[in-house]
């Protein structure tokens, strides 16, 4: 599995019945209750955002993201809380004197079209507001340039346009006809409770960006937050409770992101192909060094140790296999359990249906051991004993500055420690990236098993979604029912190009 993260492209928190403009306030800060404001009876804000799915979607284009194999590809939304780091912050007030919300939910929820579910999308201005309220004027300080009620804002998405219902809905359900939009008639994508009001939102977005990105779903401007009706509609506070998340302006290493997590694992079995299981082949096309794709999926016979095709059985076909794109360059075929053979014997892979831009290439034939299913076991009269590894990279260099325009493949050598020649070959090894805040390992990429090809293991590590920061990396191996995990391995640093 491998991550791609997906920043807003623009955000923005809108008062109840307010023109404030916030847009560039580094926290959203979401409250309900007494309004401090203008001392109503209750206030409430709700935060909208856009985003950049450019990335995400060049690399579906290049089929370096594919679903080919396997439909699993999913989005999950990020915002770290302001008060997760800290559990004294619990049942405390905030500086401005706001009560901190707990046993609350949020929803995430599309942005209706001028209409709701129809007409136009309702684009609108991120704006250039910081401050939620206007200080007076000071002589020596002038105008406080930080507060704006330029739009985008509760009434107004741009400087001439508005929404088409002030805050996008009407949390009553009370409106009529057609003079505006309810919340019953908006598409909420995911619901989340917070019980304790530290945690970190985490919205499941799958569906959701999935069908904007097939085209099932048009229109869309963005995503708005906020407190389930119930909770905006209380009365009679004398307090108003909130909850803060970093914004895309925050200058810290929280930046809000899409997390789309997708399968391009390769776990090759070419030399250790075993009899009565399923077993993956791969075939690697390049094209002056750099991966690249048929114009369709090529098809795989099997050949016995003398050249013909294994024989279909009642259960499995080993000939006019189908294939499926892995990732970019990369094919891959599932062979059923291959039986009644002596082996070790060689058997013969042939791949067939070679085009690249239009033109049709001679089938590729390569080969295989074919070894008993005994060699998938260890079987003694003692048990085994754990083993030290060390590892080797290449692609990355220990402490290199990389540009974050950079696309790395890194070559992960396992060897049994202190030994300079063992190089193992069958080792479940697996990798995970984070940065460190002082002394916290905030994670950026969880354990990831590493791909093992019939050459070399490497995963493949690109820049262009990560935040410039010095970034570490552990390997974990599992043997022996242990789970040896070798910490900052490899350690680089990711910087800015200007």
């Amino acid at each position: 599995m491998s991550i791609l993260r997906s920043y807003y492209s623009r955000n923005n928190t809108i008062q109840q019945n307010s023109f404030v403009n916030t847009g560039r306030n580094p926290v959203t800060q979401l409250y309900f209750g007494e309004d401090l404001l203008s001392f109503a009876p209750n206030g409430f804000t709700r935060f909208i955002f856009d985003l950049d799915l450019d990335l995400l979607r060049q690399k579906i284009a290049t089929g370096e993201i594919s679903t080919g194999c396997t439909p699993y590809m999913t989005h999950t939304l990020t915002m770290t809380n302001t008060s997760s780091f800290d559990e004294m912050l619990l049942n405390d007030t905030t500086s401005d004197g706001s009560r901190r919300a707990e046993s609350f939910d949020l929803i995430l929820f599309r942005i209706p079209k001028y209409s709701g579910s129809t007409g136009s999308g309702q684009t609108w201005d991120e704006g250039v507001g910081f401050d939620y309220v206007e200080v007076p004027a000071v002589a020596q300080w002038g105008n406080n340039q930080a507060f704006s009620t330029r739009p985008s804002n509760w009434y107004q998405r741009t400087t001439i346009t508005d929404w088409s219902q002030p805050g996008l809905y009407d949390n009553t359900n009370s409106l009529t006809g057609l003079t505006g939009l309810n919340y019953s008639a908006i598409t909420i994508v995911d619901r989340q409770h917070f019980e304790y009001g530290n945690e970190d939102i985490d919205f499941d977005m799958s569906n959701e960006i999935n069908n904007i990105l097939s085209g099932a779903t048009t229109g869309v401007t963005g995503w708005g937050i906020a407190y389930v009706p119930e909770i905006e509609n209380i009365t009679g506070l004398t307090e108003d409770y909130s909850v803060g998340f970093f914004t895309r302006h925050t200058q810290t290493f929280y930046q809000p992101f899409l997390q789309t997590t997708y399968d391009d694992l390769i776990l090759d079995d070419r030399n250790t192909f075993v009899s009565n299981k399923f077993n993956k082949l791969y075939l690697y096309i390049f094209s002056n060094g750099d991966y690249k794709n048929l114009d369709a999926l090529p098809t795989v016979d099997i050949l016995d140790p003398n050249g013909d095709p294994v024989p279909n059985n009642a259960s499995y076909s080993y000939t006019g296999l189908t294939t499926c794109l892995k990732t970019r360059g990369v094919y891959e075929v599932t062979i059923p359990p291959i039986t009644g053979y002596t082996s070790p014997c060689q058997f013969n892979d042939v791949w067939s249906n070679l085009i690249i831009d239009g033109v049709s290439l001679s089938d590729v034939e390569n080969s295989f051991i074919l070894q008993s299913t005994s060699a998938l076991y260890q079987i003694g009269s003692v048990s085994k004993d754990p083993v030290l590894y060390g590892f080797d990279f290449s692609g990355i260099k220990q402490n290199e500055k990389i540009l974050n325009t950079d696309v790395r493949k890194v070559m992960v050598t396992i060897k049994q420690a202190y030994t300079s020649q063992f190089v193992l070959q069958n080792i479940d090894a697996y990798y995970r990236v984070y940065v460190k805040e002082g002394t916290t390992e905030v994670q950026v990429q969880d354990w990831t098993q590493i791909n093992r090809t019939p050459n070399e293991y490497y995963f493949i590590f690109d820049t262009r979604d990560k935040i410039p920061n010095q970034y570490y990396v552990d390997i974990q191996v599992n043997t022996s029912g242990e789970k040896d995990t070798y910490q900052r391995q490899l350690t680089f640093e990711i910087v800015n190009k200007k």
